[in-house]
């Protein structure tokens, strides 16, 4: 698999160009605007910086891994010649259906069709298609270049023969992947959620405030990060959106989003990305500087 299409330039699929360009593949990638290209490009350079200054790689290394990617603003032709479809557009059902079906449209009959979703059912994306056994759940973690953990989904549909191609690719990656078979939340989203939502809702009955909240998951179960800054990391619209994955296919009132988690959507306070969320951010920064206003009452 020499030629690799990555289907949009945000913070997953850039991450995912690089991974891929650094292992010495050809990349392409999509994005609908040059600004958002040209953005993940930016991304992606910054980011070899810090290896490089790091020594990790050599400034040569980074020059090559930069000088194997190319951008498109035209799916069609950013996947002409693709062995692997990598889509890491935003986590909404209804797009990826659409870009699945441009993907299946243009692609080589060969290539596989992959997504990053990190909730959504692989054989629902996959009926969409014409190869529904050369689609595969690939759902990296955050930040991709750093963490080793694939998730490897299969759909109903999808052929051993595809699984065994994508999980050597994630194996030549330096990766680690993990198998797992298609239902909401996969394993990954399907414990992490429901533990971020409960953390939310002990926010939300005034149990305890956020510093405190994530104090005790950090000190008393040794986890790097608590659930309410994780929450922030991932993106509360993201974490909003899998929760209503999980309770719609499960049907299971455990799932159901906290209020204050809707709440806080709606009003765009999303965690990192909007610069506020459970803590408040530096501008354009991950640098965390308060904890937010919510406390016990």
């Amino acid at each position: 698999m020499k030629n690799i299409t990555v289907i949009g330039a945000g913070t997953m699929g850039n991450g995912i160009a690089h991974v891929f360009a650094m292992g010495g593949h050809q990349v392409n990638l999509v994005d609908i605007s040059k600004e958002a290209l040209d953005k993940g490009i930016a991304t992606i350079e910054k980011n070899l910086g810090r290896m490089v200054a790091r020594e990790k790689i050599t400034e040569a290394e980074k020059k090559a891994t930069l000088g194997r990617i190319q951008t498109f603003t035209d799916t069609s032709k950013g996947v002409a010649n693709a062995n692997l479809v990598v889509e890491a557009a935003t986590e909404d059902i209804s797009l990826k259906i659409r870009i699945f079906k441009e993907m299946d449209e243009h692609a080589p009959e060969g290539a596989i069709l992959a997504t990053n979703t990190s909730s959504i059912s692989i054989t629902k994306i996959a009926a969409a298609t014409q190869r529904p056994g050369q689609v595969i759940g690939m759902h990296f973690m955050n930040p991709v270049p750093i963490m080793k953990l694939v998730e490897i989904i299969r759909g109903y549909a999808t052929t051993d023969k595809t699984t065994s191609a994508i999980m050597g690719l994630s194996k030549k990656l330096g990766k680690a992947p993990v198998e797992v078979n298609d239902y909401p939340g996969f394993v990954s989203n399907r414990i992490l959620m429901p533990m971020i939502n409960e953390a939310i809702y002990s926010l939300f009955e005034s149990v305890a405030g956020v510093e405190e909240i994530d104090t005790v998951m950090k000190l008393g179960m040794a986890h790097p990060m608590g659930p309410l800054q994780l929450a922030d990391f991932i993106g509360l619209d993201v974490c909003l959106s899998i929760l209503n994955v999980l309770h719609e296919g499960f049907g299971n009132p455990k799932y159901a989003p906290c209020p204050l988690l809707a709440n806080m959507v709606m009003a765009g306070k999303l965690g990192v990305k909007s610069g506020e969320g459970f803590y408040t951010y530096g501008h354009r920064t991950k640098e965390l500087i308060v904890a937010s206003r919510f406390r016990q009452q």
